[in-house]
């Protein structure tokens, strides 16, 4: 029997921080896996492979990268899984560890900020979605339209935004419990629907279309392994903010082995057939409508009949509903509510992360896709990928998975470090982020990519990898050596 918290200090302990008793812990194998496929099966999964091979990649190079990218992330995935299912603490309290009671508020932040911005994005597919539907239905062409100023989109896409935003908020208000039924309902539903839009692809095609016979054109080595690379950092930063805060989940599985198989089942798998069934169905519209079309929300649309395309577009709207409030909602809920326990609950947590969602302007993070994979995608994994390889070094090598928990929520006690703060936790998160910094501001622009040396520059192509690997190495040989620091 593991610890569990006999502290009530209200300024690290409310309720929905507080560790989840055994006895509440029966998330099984398959609500695990369910979970990942609700959250895999979505709009950005399946368009995943078409920025790889916007950028040069053939289609099997383009799947092969989605594979072993989740079969790379897979391993942080449960090692940071481990604490939550044997202490029953979210991401935000084993935070505390490794950064302090008052210190782990920055990177819990830092992942939070980023699942407000995915939130938005999802949202906005979903509002797409729902967009798109009605345009089947009541017949408007959704072409047609005028950008209001600043927004950039027109008033039907905000509006039909802001609905599928207030559904994601229904389900917020609603809880944890209304997720786990959520991922379970719909998991088998979606992934029979992504087969069948295979099976109408292939059909109305009379074959798989151009896409999956294009050689690709990254004939030589030295131009596919700088694309191969930002496009495996891109994979593996997809679910890097998951990797982190996966005790969020893990804090309700029954056991290890029902947490670590469930992922392992639900993942890879999930995300490289929706990846592949992504490529499929866009190669046959190249012979269906003359040029491939790689946004399913219009594959859909065009399908000819208003009532399927509704039936069809809902199905995905479901899809991402599934995957945003389970991904992008659960985390910086508890971040938001690690802040301050007192006066910000989980459901508090969850509106603040739905009103900075749409105050990130998602569809613009959204539009380009190169600047999906190389600004974001790669972007925030420099930023999160340290903060994995601290929390992988900290609980599994320095403290070999024993954890004081009750002392976490103690604000007075041996994670107090100095006044809250780790100096080492903090001091090798910093480190260990300055090798991707130059690349990252010649990629956004705001530095000449010139003034630094062109490996400094390059090596950003594998952002999560050097801050994970650094602060890794680091934290284990200075750790040991300043303890209390």
């Amino acid at each position: 029997m593991k610890p569990e918290s006999s502290i009530h200090d209200p300024r690290l302990w409310n309720e929905d921080l507080a560790p989840v008793p055994p006895a509440a812990r029966t998330w099984t194998t398959w609500n695990i896996a369910a979970l990942w496929v609700g959250m895999a099966v979505c709009i950005t999964t399946y368009t995943l492979a078409s920025s790889l091979i916007s950028q040069g990649m053939n289609w099997w190079q383009a799947t092969l990268t989605v594979f072993l990218g989740n079969v790379i992330v897979l391993v942080p995935m449960s090692l940071n899984a481990h604490a939550g299912a044997a202490y029953g603490i979210p991401f935000p309290v084993l935070l505390r560890a490794a950064f302090g009671t008052r210190g782990s508020n920055l990177p819990a932040l830092m992942r939070g900020l980023v699942a407000c911005g995915w939130f938005g994005i999802q949202t906005w597919v979903g509002g797409a979605a729902v967009h798109a539907t009605a345009a089947s239905v009541i017949g408007f062409d959704p072409s047609q339209h005028r950008p209001l100023p600043v927004l950039g989109i027109s008033a039907a896409e905000f509006a039909c935004f802001m609905i599928f935003w207030a559904v994601n908020v229904w389900f917020i208000l609603r809880g944890m419990n209304s997720i786990k039924w959520l991922e379970v309902i719909s998991a088998p539903f979606l992934l029979a629907v992504g087969v069948a839009l295979a099976w109408w692809a292939l059909s109305a095609a009379d074959g798989v279309g151009p896409i999956l016979g294009h050689p690709g054109t990254l004939g030589r080595a030295d131009a596919f392994l700088p694309v191969f690379g930002a496009g495996l950092t891109a994979m593996v930063g997809y679910w890097a903010t998951l990797s982190l805060n996966i005790p969020d989940f893990s804090r309700y599985a029954r056991s290890q082995r029902d947490q670590m198989a469930g992922q392992a089942i639900g993942l890879p798998a999930t995300m490289t057939l929706y990846a592949f069934i992504g490529i499929l169905v866009t190669s046959a519209t190249a012979v269906i409508f003359g040029a491939p079309e790689w946004d399913p929300v219009k594959v859909i649309a065009k399908i000819g009949s208003p009532w399927l395309s509704a039936a069809a577009l809902v199905t995905l709207a479901v899809a991402t509903l599934s995957t945003n409030i389970a991904a992008n909602v659960v985390s910086p809920a508890n971040d938001f509510s690690n802040l301050a326990p007192r006066r910000i609950s989980f459901r508090t947590g969850g509106i603040v992360t739905a009103i900075i969602g749409i105050l990130m302007f998602p569809w613009k993070l959204y539009q380009d896709p190169s600047g999906y994979i190389f600004t974001w995608l790669i972007g925030y994994s420099a930023l999160l990928g340290p903060i994995a390889g601290i929390m992988i070094a900290d609980y599994h090598i320095y403290r070999r998975r024993r954890l004081d928990a009750p002392a976490l929520y103690d604000a007075d006690g041996p994670f107090r470090y100095c006044g809250g703060f780790s100096l080492v936790g903090f001091g090798v998160l910093l480190v260990s982020i300055l090798p991707n910094l130059p690349g990252f501001l010649a990629t956004v622009g705001l530095v000449s990519a010139d003034r630094f040396p062109a490996w400094l520059v390059a090596g950003y192509h594998y952002a999560w990898f050097i801050g994970f690997f650094l602060s890794l190495l680091l934290y284990m040989i200075v750790k040991p050596l300043v303890p209390n620091r």
